[in-house]
């Protein structure tokens, strides 16, 4: 008879570090999170800074001891991936631990839960901070309709393509499109944005989310070639569209940083 193998938690990391007000781990994810975080004494992480910063803010002293760290990044060979999978296999739970945010978005850790699925074990994803949907939530842009295009080209004539190209796939569908970008180089994704996209298109810009300093930026490329402003080397979430159920021509609206807007939906 086959042991009973453990399960693989996605374990959700916060986007801004503890120390930042409001940003701490108790105040940001659930209490269900929380305990099955604390029950846990193997992880696999992308990062181990940022894994022990989480887990140190969790743990006693006596359960971060116990506790045991492995790599998963860009740089892990893909035969590595099996023995980092092997004590759920053993029956043991494990946590997959992200930079920051949920883990398989974004991060390399998508490899170790497609394996996982292969070999039997169940993946159970737990509730926490998305950069990706809070800023798409806060945009006012369509959040029916969405894709997630990760990093443009590094190379600026490619970059600006790749915005012509986005700038299109707007005007043509509606859907709202994300991408992200290494914070030094934000500034110039955001000057290529606003030399490349329509003067109507809607460009949102999600900076620091759930930090003391998150502020959420979104209005038509012709407002924001007015005063642009610099968002510097911050995390941030950058979102093209066009406002749902309008064309590019509705006049531009507001900036999420001064106020939030809530709407009850009936399903």
């Amino acid at each position: 008879m086959e042991s009973p193998k453990g399960t693989l938690y996605l374990v959700p990391n916060l986007l801004a570090p503890p120390t930042d007000s409001g940003s701490t781990a108790e105040a940001l994810l659930p209490a269900v999170a929380v305990a099955r975080i604390r029950s846990l004494r193997r992880f696999v992480v992308e990062g181990d800074k940022a894994a022990w910063r989480l887990l140190s803010s969790l743990m006693d002293r006596e359960s971060l001891a116990a506790v045991t760290l492995e790599r998963l990044d860009e740089h892990t060979p893909r035969e590595e991936l099996p023995r980092l999978l092997a004590p759920a296999l053993g029956g043991e739970d494990l946590g997959l631990l992200s930079e920051a945010g949920l883990p398989c978005v974004a991060d390399p850790g998508s490899a170790l839960a497609s394996l996982a699925h292969d070999r039997g074990i169940r993946v159970v994803p737990l509730v926490g901070p998305s950069s990706l949907i809070m800023a798409l939530s806060a945009s006012g842009l369509d959040g029916q309709r969405f894709s997630f295009l990760g990093y443009l080209p590094q190379e600026p004539a490619a970059r600006r393509a790749a915005l012509a190209a986005i700038d299109r796939g707007v005007a043509a569908d509606g859907a709202t499109r994300l991408f992200i970008e290494t914070p030094y180089r934000n500034d110039r994704l955001l000057a290529d944005c606003l030399t490349t996209l329509g003067p109507e298109t809607r460009l949102c810009v999600a900076v620091s989310l759930t930090s003391a300093g998150e502020r959420v930026y979104s209005r038509s490329v012709a407002e924001w070639r007015k005063a642009p402003p610099l968002i510097g080397k911050e995390p941030a979430v950058f979102l093209v569209g066009r406002v749902p159920g309008t064309s590019l021509d509705r006049p531009s609206g507001f900036d999420h940083s001064a106020s939030r807007i809530c709407k009850n939906k009936k399903r």
